[in-house]
């Protein structure tokens, strides 16, 4: 691989990374509205907030390209 291919390759790792921790600590400190039977339709705009950010932490976290 060529220096510029192995950083990208190693930054991308460390992202990943971050991604995954802050995805453990979502896991302990925000809420679960599966867990609490949350009607969607009857969300309020905080709790969809969270579960977007959720979603957003998550497909990052478990990203392989």
């Amino acid at each position: 691989m060529k220096t510029a291919q192995v950083a990208v390759f190693f930054i991308f790792v460390e992202i990943n990374f971050m991604f995954q921790v802050l995805a453990q600590i979502n896991k302990l400190v925000l809420p679960s509205f599966t867990k609490q039977q949350l009607d969607m339709a009857k969300a309020k705009k905080w709790q969809l907030a969270i579960i977007a950010w959720r979603y957003y932490v998550t497909i990052r976290a478990i990203d392989k390209h």
